[in-house]
């Protein structure tokens, strides 16, 4: 130990030595502080992509919850209000996550649902007693409206939500 104090003693004494001693330790300082700003930045973007994630994430759900919907409504075409409410709350969140078409179209999704819905319970067939002012062609023509709008909606809610989904780009 005393040579090694004895060697370092004998070289730092030295001019040349010394100056170079002094540089390296002038530049310790900033290339730490850069060694710290670049660990920053990289967290930085770490949280950037995980806030896109967490987004991407929150807006799949959305999608998907319109897509059970449509399916739902699909399937026998007997939408209930206790569904269509349900669908309102689960999908409530659309408005801070998308731009205003997406909640715009899941209001549709809604506002008709709930008119097929009234279409099917004002329905009557030849059983059942006829109501005055009861129109048959209007409410079948309602009905089938809403059912063909309902089905052609997978292709429609697909291309609405891609520019929000889309990780391909």
């Amino acid at each position: 130990m005393a040579r090694f104090v004895l060697t370092f003693c004998v070289v730092t004494s030295h001019p040349h030595v010394a100056l170079a001693l002094q540089i390296l330790q002038a530049l310790l300082t900033p290339v730490i502080a850069a060694i710290a700003v670049y660990i920053a930045w990289q967290q930085w973007k770490v949280n950037e992509r995980k806030f896109a994630l967490d987004r991407y994430e929150r807006r799949l759900r959305i999608y998907q919850r319109v897509i059970e919907m449509l399916r739902f409504v699909c399937s026998r075409f007997r939408p209930e209000i206790s569904d269509l409410l349900k669908f309102s709350a689960e999908t409530a969140e659309a408005d801070f996550l998308f731009g205003p078409e997406i909640p715009k179209y899941i209001d549709e999704i809604y506002s008709r649902g709930l008119d097929l819905n009234t279409a099917k319970f004002e329905y009557r067939d030849l059983t059942q007693p006829i109501p005055a002012g009861y129109d048959h062609q209007k409410i079948v023509g309602v009905i089938a409206e809403q059912e063909k709008w309902f089905v052609a909606q997978f292709s429609v809610a697909k291309e609405k939500f891609r520019k929000y989904l889309d990780v391909s780009r």
